[in-house]
C-alpha cells in the first residue's frame, strides 16, 4: 500500500510539473527564471532552442516516464509500456542534451553550472544504459537504470519545491540556486541508489 500510495504520488508531481512548461509557451512573456538572463544570452537563437527542447521535451519525459513504475500497467500492457519507454528516451535525449547545453549558460557561477551539467550527463547516460540493458535481455539491470533515470528526471519537480524553500531562507536567489543545483538531483540519486539496492538484496533472497 505505501509503495502504491508513493507511486500515485510521484505521478501527480510528475503530471504537474511536466505541464509547467505551458506557462512558458503559452505566456510570451519573460517569466521566472528568464528575468534573470541576460539579454544578449535570452535573445540567442540557439539559447531559445536549447530551451524550448529542454522544457518541452523534459516535460514530456516527467509526463509520461512515472507510467512505467506501476506493475499491473507494465505487465499487462507490454506493447504499450515498449512504446512509452521509446518516447521517453528520445524526449530524455533531446531534453537532456539541450540541458547539458543551458548549463554551460546557467546563473550561479561555476557551481550551479557543474550542478546542472552532471544532472544532465547523468539523466542522459543512465537513460542510454537503461535502453542498451533491455536490449541485451538484462531486464533486472534495465529496471535498475531506468529507477535512477526518472529520479533524475524527477529534478524538475524536486527544483521547485526546494528553491522558494531556500530563496526564503537566504532572501537572495543566486545562494539558493547554486545550492538547488545540487540538491534537485542528489537527494533523488541517492533514494533510487538506495530503492534498486533492496531490490537487489530482496531478489538475492526469494533466488536463494
Amino acid at each position: 500500500m505505501s509503495k502504491r500510495i508513493a507511486r500515485i504520488i510521484i505521478a501527480i508531481f510528475g503530471i504537474l510539473i511536466g505541464l509547467y512548461p505551458l506557462m512558458y509557451l503559452l505566456s510570451g512573456e519573460r517569466i521566472n527564471l528568464l528575468q534573470g538572463k541576460p539579454d544578449e544570452l535570452y535573445f540567442s537563437s540557439l539559447w531559445q532552442a536549447g530551451f524550448h527542447f529542454h522544457i518541452i521535451f523534459g516535460g514530456i519525459a516527467l509526463l509520461i516516464g512515472w507510467i512505467q513504475f506501476f506493475p499491473r500497467i507494465r505487465n499487462r500492457y507490454l506493447r504499450f509500456h515498449r512504446i512509452i519507454g521509446r518516447i521517453y528516451v528520445v524526449a530524455v535525449m533531446l531534453g537532456g542534451i539541450a540541458g547539458i547545453y543551458l548549463a554551460l549558460n546557467a546563473n550561479g557561477g561555476i557551481i550551479a553550472k557543474t550542478g546542472f551539467f552532471l544532472l544532465g550527463i547523468g539523466w542522459t547516460s543512465t537513460t542510454l544504459f537503461g535502453l542498451g540493458t533491455v536490449r541485451k535481455g538484462m531486464i533486472d539491470r534495465h529496471q535498475s537504470f531506468m529507477i535512477f533515470s526518472y529520479a533524475l528526471c524527477f529534478a524538475a519537480v524536486t527544483l521547485r519545491i526546494w528553491l522558494p524553500l531556500l530563496q526564503a531562507y537566504f532572501g537572495e536567489f543566486l545562494p539558493a540556486y547554486r545550492i538547488v543545483a545540487w540538491l534537485c538531483w542528489v537527494p533523488n540519486l541517492l533514494v533510487a541508489w538506495w530503492i534498486v539496492s533492496r531490490k537487489e538484496r530482496q531478489h538475492l533472497v526469494s533466488t536463494h
